[in-house]
């Protein structure tokens, strides 16, 4: 066992009985192309994303009981995309214990969040299939921390305005709000639109995009890092 890996297991709280589940977790399909006898994270991840699946839909259905099915599927959603799953496994450095062929190396495919996200589901089912479901619950939850902690920041990053709008509301009510374009540059094709959002007449942030609705979500971004700090 690296030291790398034996540090994985520290940090996810979980010591394996199974060394080769683990390795195997961590195998990157690439790595076949110098070791042919290795087995890839594959079929692994294939388990590890049911067992995501069901863990977080548990998690939430007890966390929210009173939410319909759509926003408690777009919550689950929200947690267990892609992107997120590969900023979960940068947390717990999963993309530095990752084996991968000479060739995907080269190229950066250690920094890929594919790669990240596919061994962290490989991780959660090599956990499952070394343990039990409650211990996979037990390491998972652990990694995310308080869901509604992680939801909150998603939220917030996905849903600037209404987030802004939001703070804004309950003192300035539904109108307080302006969103104007200060600047259109580029050609048709490529277009960047600066907008300044203002809380009557006072300026709170000015953000740019390459279409209206980029620029101003960036504009209340800018706002909310103001009020923020006041």
């Amino acid at each position: 066992m690296s030291d790398a890996l034996a540090q994985l297991q520290t940090r996810i709280g979980y010591p394996f009985r199974d060394p080769a589940l683990l390795r195997c977790a961590v195998t990157h399909t690439s790595f076949l192309q110098d070791h042919p006898a290795a087995e890839s994270n594959q079929r692994l991840e294939f388990l590890g994303d049911a067992v995501l699946q069901l863990l977080l839909t548990e998690a939430l259905y007890q966390l929210y009981p009173v939410d319909r099915e759509g926003l408690l599927s777009k919550r689950r959603a929200a947690l267990a995309n892609g992107v997120f799953l590969a900023r979960l496994a940068r947390e717990i450095s999963l993309d530095g214990c990752l084996s991968l062929g000479t060739g995907e190396e080269a190229t950066g495919g250690r920094a890929r969040a594919a790669a990240s996200e596919d061994a962290f589901e490989a991780l959660l089912g090599a956990v499952y299939l070394d343990s039990d479901l409650a211990t996979a619950r037990r390491v998972l939850l652990g990694i995310y921390g308080p869901l509604a902690d992680r939801l909150a920041t998603l939220e917030d990053a996905g849903n600037p305005k209404g987030r802004l709008q939001e703070l804004i509301q309950p003192a300035h009510g539904n109108s307080a709000l302006r969103y104007d374009v200060v600047r259109v540059d580029g050609a048709d094709h490529a277009r960047e639109y600066e907008v300044s959002v203002f809380l009557l007449d006072r300026l709170l942030g000015t953000g740019c995009g390459t279409s209206k609705k980029l620029a101003e979500e960036s504009a209340a971004r800018a706002a909310l890092e103001t009020m923020a700090k006041a």
